[in-house]
């Protein structure tokens, strides 16, 4: 069981920055790819970036490609999400979540174990 906790999330105005954090307390985290989807109102759950196990891979939708990036440290078994130039489109519930499949294709039902969600409210 892999058990994963978001923090970050929070009111932050147009054009600002926030930094999202997936922190786990399981051991074998470093063996999980990690992803981060996020869920706005009324909307299915879409995907937002992802990290091989060993944090040399990233991948991310199109939407936010140059402005958010991602990155983990295994020996804190954590990965973040680095969200600049933030935009309203960016208004979601976001959720990492680990998973054994490729990072550079996962989709939603394949991921093994979600966190709680994190909000993140983009104002003027």
């Amino acid at each position: 069981q892999v058990q994963l906790v978001e923090s970050g999330g929070g009111l932050v105005q147009i054009g600002g920055s926030l930094t999202l954090s997936c922190v786990s307390s399981t051991r074998t985290f470093d063996t999980y790819a990690v992803a981060w989807f996020r869920q706005a109102p009324g909307k299915e759950r879409e995907f937002v970036a992802s990290i091989s196990a060993n944090g040399l891979y990233k991948y991310f939708t199109h939407p936010i490609k140059g402005r958010f990036t991602i990155s983990r440290e295994n020996a804190k078994n954590a990965v973040y999400l680095q969200m600049n130039d933030v935009q309203f489109d960016d208004t979601a519930l976001y959720y990492c979540g680990a998973t054994k499949a490729h990072p550079s294709t996962v989709v939603a039902d394949e991921i093994d174990y979600w966190g709680q969600g994190t909000q993140v409210t983009v104002s003027l």
